[in-house]
């Protein structure tokens, strides 16, 4: 596939061999993009953990001080009870019997799905549909829950959950372009804060193996993990 000029200018702007601090980042990151819409800013961070352990499987949740510049669509399976709850605090959809015939039809336009623990068991069965979308509720992840209200308030606060992958890295969208590089490093620290917390106890070696920063479409920049404050 041809490069565009465009792509071309990018890349040039991207020394592959330099590791950047994390303020110089931020910056490069609006300089690089070349959509015309408001693209997502990412970070990749690929750590010393062995994922197919139980133990090193690094799973968490952290709210971005600065919120990831993309409103989330939220589902609310409750039972009626707890349903004006989830509408008053924002749920785009709330329900249950309906919306769990949508999804065994293939239906998942939405980006969380919390859940009350009384419905789970009838939850159970969408894990085929739900599970390779990370869209499961889970206990871990404050998806499960009685408080439907905090919960949605938390999401739609700008509240996203991260998973390391079978290759040992997490990939998480940590803002948009259009934020100020202020924004995008303080939420980047956010995350990397989070991870840290979570290192499991059998790790060994180095935890914190590499971090690289991209928008959509940009080349990756490779980001000093030493310019994280740890």
């Amino acid at each position: 596939m041809a490069i565009t000029k465009k792509r071309k200018a990018v890349n040039a702007k991207v020394d592959s061999n330099k590791i950047y601090t994390l303020k110089e980042a931020s910056s490069l990151v609006k300089e690089v993009n070349i959509t015309k819409f408001d693209a997502s800013v990412d970070l990749h961070i690929r750590l010393g953990v062995d994922p197919k352990k139980a133990d090193q499987a690094v799973r968490g949740t952290v709210t971005l001080p600065h919120g990831t510049g993309k409103t989330k669509r939220v589902l609310v399976l409750c039972t009626p009870d707890k349903e004006n709850d989830a509408k008053n605090a924002g749920a785009d959809y709330v329900g249950l019997d309906e919306f769990i015939q949508k999804i065994e039809g293939g239906w998942t336009d939405v980006d969380v799905i919390i859940a009350t623990p009384a419905v789970m068991p009838k939850i159970g069965k969408l894990g085929k549909v739900l599970g390779p979308r990370n869209l499961m509720p889970n206990p871990k992840t404050g998806t499960v829950t009685n408080d439907v209200a905090a919960a949605v308030n938390e999401v739609k606060g700008g509240k996203i959950a991260f998973k390391v992958d079978k290759a040992g890295i997490i990939h998480a969208s940590i803002g948009r372009v259009s934020f100020g590089p202020d924004k995008i490093a303080e939420n980047s620290q956010e995350l990397i804060n989070a991870i840290l917390k979570l290192k499991p106890a059998t790790a060994k070696g180095t935890y914190l193996k590499g971090v690289s920063m991209a928008s959509t479409m940009s080349p990756g920049i490779s980001v000093d993990t030493k310019t994280f404050i740890h």
